[in-house]
């Protein structure tokens, strides 16, 4: 009866961090099959080999998931989010299937793993913070001027840089760039030489 809990528990909390959290946030199809399948898979290996031979079993069966991790994570280019919801599925089929023998402990860590990633990849949290690679056309090894120039191009605070790679022959820089842009400022008028081209700018003019 207590592994059914834990297996519904299971189910639950996989769907609430595909279709609740991470599918909202960031819509990558592929990754909601992954996703599932890596939970459902985790849940049913690991309680087949838990039944077959006891904690050798489960012992087993946390390597065997060791290995495909890392190979999943070799096949293929997964953004830093993307791994960490993969492994948040993983926990979920092992808790799912390891249970235990107090009822509410595995699906309250279940909770206590969507809490974390509700919050921890919250679209508001250092929402203003920016990664970008920029490829700039001229190369530059002093740092100071490095970051005016990031500045200048990006229109916001630079607050890291690493460069990747100065071409002395080709004029160029790569760099990996964190950053965060410069708040737009809008005027309250519209000057009345400019041109409106076409565009409503939101003023009522009335003739005198």
């Amino acid at each position: 009866m207590n592994q059914l809990v834990f297996f519904a528990s299971d189910i639950v909390a996989a769907c609430l961090l595909v279709f609740g959290l991470y599918f909202p946030r960031h819509r990558r199809r592929d990754l909601v099959v992954s996703y599932l399948a890596v939970n459902i898979g985790v849940l049913a290996v690991a309680e087949a080999l838990g039944n077959m031979s006891g904690g050798a079993g489960v012992g087993m069966g946390l390597g065997l998931f060791g290995v495909l991790s890392i190979i999943r994570l070799r096949s293929t280019q997964l953004d830093h989010h993307e791994v960490a919801y993969y492994f948040c599925a993983l926990a979920l089929g092992l808790l799912g299937a390891l249970g235990g023998s107090v009822v509410w402990i595995s699906p309250a860590l279940m909770v206590m793993i969507l809490f974390v990633m509700f919050l921890a990849d919250h679209p508001k949290l250092f929402h203003g913070h920016q990664r970008q690679l920029v490829v700039l056309d001229v190369a530059l090894s002093d740092h100071f001027a490095l970051v005016s120039r990031l500045e200048e191009v990006l229109h916001a605070k630079v607050h890291a840089v690493s460069v990747q790679k100065v071409d002395l022959v080709n004029d160029m820089t790569w760099v990996d760039v964190r950053y965060e842009p410069n708040p737009v400022t809008v005027p309250d008028e519209v000057p009345d030489d400019v041109p409106s081209l076409g565009f409503d700018t939101g003023r009522v003019r009335t003739k005198s």
